[in-house]
């Protein structure tokens, strides 16, 4: 049986793909500090562990213990435009936690690190966004993802660590944090509604973007230790079609069968249009179809009822507060 460590396992990607390493049979140590998940998210198959990648001596101790084949790296805190005001934060998390992952995984023969990256390390103006591009990123956590790849490759270069990187890009699903104001605006609009609040938009709502269905992304990711040749490659997953944000919570209105009003804030440092390529993968992973938006829309509102609307809290960290979007320091 295999034995894989998933990393961020109680949050929303992690705790599907620890559903489907369960479903395929793998012994899984889900390890998550519970800053953005939640541990009802974890598999009860799973073993649950409370504790940070920050935390060198407690990785240390779990490889030790358990002798991983693969590690899923989910773990980080998502937030691109936050990322410009929580610098040391960001890169504490995504970039140096992702170290002492990947030290442990050489010291311990792991078979295969399994790294969840970012649309954001492409940056603006490379439509549609490819693999084989070179990436520009825009804000702190684009740097900190691409600076893991960049770590991964030479890992594998130095120690023959194999890898396998995905580019995941505005996933939305069942288990995403609706009380984060700060991330996956799926998520904020349902709560949103569910509160009889406004849909906070920031700029004109024109941006584009390729919403992806979280049964699109978490199987692959899951799935790619048994795909030889997606050793030490890199991967755009996620869907095809991009939409404006005004027609996004047009249809996150419909689906959530509730009427809400939209209130534009001022628009903020973002990439305005980004969608990806993904003939790569579909090819290495033979994907024929994928869920259309309000499909999987009217999916995660079923789950979003049941699971109710959540305040939203304030990140206490914020290291910079120039330029900081003003609805983000709200109550």
């Amino acid at each position: 049986m295999a034995v894989s460590l998933v990393t961020g396992g109680a949050g929303f990607i992690g705790a599907h793909v620890t559903n489907e390493l369960v479903s395929m049979g793998h012994q899984v140590v889900v390890l998550d500090d519970l800053s953005g998940g939640f541990e009802e998210n974890v598999n009860t198959q799973a073993v649950f562990v409370k504790g940070s990648i920050t935390d060198h001596q407690l990785l240390a101790d779990l490889f030790n213990k358990y002798k991983f084949d693969y590690v899923y790296h989910l773990a980080a805190y998502a937030a691109e435009g936050l990322s410009h005001f929580i610098k040391r934060f960001n890169y504490t998390n995504n970039l140096i936690g992702s170290v002492n992952l990947i030290n442990e995984s050489v010291k311990h023969k792991v078979k295969c690190f399994v790294f969840t990256s970012s649309i954001a390390v492409y940056g603006k103006g490379q439509l549609p966004m490819r693999e084989d591009m070179l990436p520009q990123p825009e804000d702190p956590y684009g740097i900190s993802k691409l600076a893991v790849e960049m770590d991964l490759h030479c890992t594998h270069e130095m120690f023959g660590l194999n890898y396998v990187i995905f580019r995941p890009h505005n996933v939305y699903g069942e288990y995403q944090n609706l009380g984060d104001k700060y991330r996956n605006v799926v998520g904020i609009f349902m709560n949103q509604l569910m509160q009889g609040l406004p849909l906070t938009i920031f700029g004109d709502g024109n941006q584009t973007r390729a919403f992806s269905y979280i049964g699109d992304v978490a199987p692959h990711i899951a799935n790619c230790v048994n795909v030889p040749e997606a050793f030490n490659q890199i991967y755009n997953v996620g869907a095809d079609q991009e939409f404006t944000v005004n027609e996004l919570a047009n249809t996150v209105c419909d689906v959530m069968g509730m009427s809400g009003q939209v209130r534009h804030l001022d628009a903020r440092n973002e990439v305005m249009h980004a969608y990806a390529d993904h003939s790569k993968v579909q090819k290495a992973f033979n994907i024929k179809t994928s869920y259309t938006l309000k499909d999987g829309l009217a999916k995660m509102a079923n789950w979003a009822k049941t699971a109710g609307s959540r305040k939203s809290g304030k990140f206490e960290g914020i290291e910079i507060t120039e330029k900081l979007p003003p609805v983000w320091m709200e109550d």
